[in-house]
């Protein structure tokens, strides 16, 4: 037993080495992956607010626009 691991323990140090990485490996993906996740719901977040600020300034801009034309057409 012990001549096997003198002789193949390169071989399982390695192995030992690739199995580490690989589940250092999945770790990192999974992390990325929620990441991206959060990054998703956050420009969600992100679109829904512009989009609010948008329709906000779109009707100041559409009273300014009635203002305008009444000062313009002498109704006031």
């Amino acid at each position: 037993m012990i001549d096997i691991i003198q002789d193949f323990w390169a071989l399982m140090m390695a192995f030992v080495a690739i199995v580490v990485w690989q589940v250092r490996l999945e770790a990192r993906g999974l992390a990325n992956e929620r990441e991206i996740r959060r990054l998703w719901a956050q420009r969600r977040e992100d679109m829904d607010v512009a989009k609010e600020h948008r329709d906000q300034q779109n009707a100041m801009l559409t009273e300014i626009r009635a203002d305008v034309k009444r000062l313009l057409l002498g109704k006031e």
